[in-house]
């Protein structure tokens, strides 16, 4: 072996020892310590990377919890209770319970309450149709129609009803993401807390127009007349911009709201059909 090689050999191997030595002190340098715990924490999480929790996805959710110790303002919807309670021992912390929620669609503009005043021939999603028009009937506040809110949806929970022409949504499988409120242009979409038998009773209108501009509109709009309000005695109902609000938080369900509202706007859901009266016996009048 000549001299000239091995020079070469110890020179490209000091080289490599030099830049190993260089790595391992950046290494050391700029090492970040990461608390085991996000692991932990990501673990107990469904993995659904939803964003319903308010972060970009379950990771996120774990280092902020970590981070700051704390679970105050942090919620996992998709996991409910059960996973924040897993989280909290991994923690130590105290998880506060949520009441479960499931996605509402305040419209009931069908085609048969709202007929069409125009035909729009634009792009099929409502997050440009409303930027470029009002919709297709007089009722600016209306459903668009397009299924923005479906398209989001990873949890296959809402669907546009063809007949209706209104999203529709699976109580069953929703886990309150909230990915299609935020995709609906209109803000017709809410969270409502779960009752039993996912009863709901909901104002199904963000009509903001006063009483006769909103009926001339949709036939079932609120009007903002403030009956419902005044029949309620829980305080579960107010009335803002011509518009009533029912407070699913307050509501316990006695729908003495409902039938006094003029325009049917207040929707009742998943109730046991009402009982028909029995007719009166008739009196049998012996013959004299």
């Amino acid at each position: 072996m000549s001299i000239s090689l091995i020079y070469t050999i110890i020179t490209i191997s000091s080289i490599g020892v030099a830049a190993a030595i260089i790595l391992y002190l950046a290494a050391r340098k700029f090492y970040v310590y990461e608390d085991p715990r996000i692991d932990q924490v990501e673990e107990s999480l469904p993995s659904a990377n939803c964003g319903g929790c308010g972060y970009a996805g379950c990771r996120a959710f774990a280092e902020a919890i970590v981070k700051d110790n704390s679970l105050d303002g942090k919620f996992c919807p998709v996991g409910g209770n059960e996973t924040m309670g897993k989280v909290a021992d991994i923690m130590d912390l105290a998880a506060e319970e949520q009441a479960p929620r499931t996605a509402v669609v305040r419209c009931n503009g069908t085609c048969e309450h709202r007929p069409k005043t125009s035909n729009y021939e634009g792009a099929t999603t409502c997050a440009i149709a409303a930027m470029s028009y009002g919709g297709d009937t007089d009722c600016q506040y209306g459903c668009l129609g397009f299924g923005d809110c479906c398209v989001v949806c990873e949890f296959d929970a809402i669907h546009m009803n063809p007949e209706t022409g209104l999203p529709e949504v699976d109580d069953e499988k929703c886990v309150a993401c909230g990915a299609c409120v935020r995709a609906c242009p209109k803000n017709l979409i809410e969270l409502r807390k779960v009752m039993p038998k996912y009863r709901k009773v909901y104002v199904a209108c963000r009509n903001e127009d006063k009483g006769a501009a909103a009926k001339k509109s949709c036939a079932v709009a609120c009007i903002g007349c403030g009956k419902c309000e005044k029949e309620c005695k829980f305080d579960a109902i107010t009335i803002v911009n011509n518009l009533a609000f029912i407070d699913s938080d307050k509501c316990k369900l006695c729908r003495k709201c409902a039938p006094v509202c003029p325009t049917h706007a207040i929707i009742e859901e998943n109730f046991p059909p009402p009982k028909e009266k029995a007719p009166q016996a008739e009196t049998i009048k012996a013959e004299a």
